[in-house]
């Protein structure tokens, strides 16, 4: 999971420490040869001749006593040398340069533009003009890299199993999605899990629109032993959903899990039709399934149905054969909504819950 990202990442990271590092030798040699020129010139003075002064008195010593004591020291010859050598600053310009290759990386493994801008912010304030020991450069840019994808991946979490069991029954989730984003596969996958945890799910084809998808859900069920309620192909998505809830409510189902027809978010007339089904059905969460290896594409899918519906969780299939990671990293930031698990197979096991620490882990950080 995200290795080309992981190994572009660590060469990235790897190119960053080591310019900043040849960048500063040149800099060090001057910042040495000032301060030696300038103790040079203090040398060389001649010392002012002293006039006999009266003795202070003894209150006034102390006083000055006192005031020197709170003054900062000042470093000595040696002192100021061994800084020079063993720390470094990097200014916003080198900052600026030594970031391009990093945001190359990013943007190449498809990161959104928002995150790319956050992380450079993050760093510039962990790293221009701080002092750091030239020994540890490599090591502060990964960790200031690693509290900034923290910070990205901290959009809440939900614990699905526990919302549904403090909630009224049926708990009714609709999953949207564009075709084949794998939300009819993703919707057995929770069945299982739910049922695993003791809840009664009935199943909802809602998906009119393509007979097959139909078919496919009750194949899941059988698979299960999950009913399946369905209508005709070409019915009312809407009508089918309410049904199904309808029906959860009489057989006393704790949970009602209702697929869709996938569909394009460039498309405005089935972009209505997903309003309509959620304002018959008022759902107590609205699912967005999107496949993690189509980066960027499945981030600008998010916003528009986002826009559309007020998505309230995020599933990401295919996170298995996911090489670059983008959209893992980017979607929540991004939607300002929490992913609730990523797909990693094609059994019905392979659902694992979403964990920021899983993700940095994968990333090399």
């Amino acid at each position: 999971m995200f290795k080309f990202f992981k190994d572009k990442l660590k060469d990235a990271i790897s190119k960053f420490s080591k310019k900043a590092e040849e960048d500063s030798e040149e800099q060090v040699i001057e910042e040495i040869e000032e301060v030696v020129e300038e103790k040079v010139k203090k040398e060389a003075k001649k010392p002012e001749p002293i006039k006999e002064k009266i003795k202070p008195k003894v209150e006034e010593v102390i006083e000055k006593k006192k005031v020197e004591d709170l003054m900062p020291k000042k470093k000595s010859f040696f002192e100021s040398i061994t800084e020079k050598v063993i720390t470094k600053k990097i200014n916003e310009e080198q900052f600026d340069e030594l970031f391009w290759e990093l945001e190359l990386v990013l943007m190449e493994n498809n990161v959104a533009s928002e995150v790319v801008e956050k992380i450079k912010q993050d760093l510039k304030m962990d790293l221009v003009d701080q002092p750091i020991k030239r020994v540890d450069i490599s090591e502060t840019i990964k960790e200031s890299l690693k509290r900034s994808v923290e910070d990205v991946l901290s959009f809440g979490k939900i614990d699905l199993v526990k919302r549904i069991k403090e909630s009224e029954r049926p708990f009714t989730i609709i999953f949207f999605g564009i075709n084949g984003s794998g939300k009819t596969t993703a919707i057995a996958k929770i069945a299982y899990k739910l049922s695993k945890s003791k809840l009664r799910c009935l199943l909802v084809a809602a998906d009119t629109f393509r007979a097959a998808a139909i078919q496919q859900l009750e194949e899941h069920g059988r698979n299960l032993g999950l009913k399946v309620i369905k209508h005709d192909y070409g019915a009312d998505p809407a009508a089918v959903a309410f049904d199904g809830v309808k029906s959860a409510k009489a057989r006393g189902y704790d949970v009602v899990l209702i697929d869709t027809a996938g569909r394009q978010h460039s498309n405005e007339n089935l972009l209505e039709e997903m309003k309509k089904i959620v304002k018959v059905v008022k759902p107590n969460m609205k699912i967005f399934v999107g496949e993690s290896i189509t980066g960027n594409d499945c981030i600008e899918q998010i916003k528009k149905f986002n826009s559309a519906i007020d998505i309230d969780a995020i599933i990401l299939s295919k996170a298995d054969v996911d090489e670059k990671g983008g959209a893992a990293l980017s979607i929540s930031f991004v939607s300002g909504k929490p992913v609730l698990y990523f797909g990693t197979g094609q059994g019905y096991e392979d659902l694992k819950e979403f964990d920021k620490d899983y993700v940095i882990k994968n990333l090399g950080l």
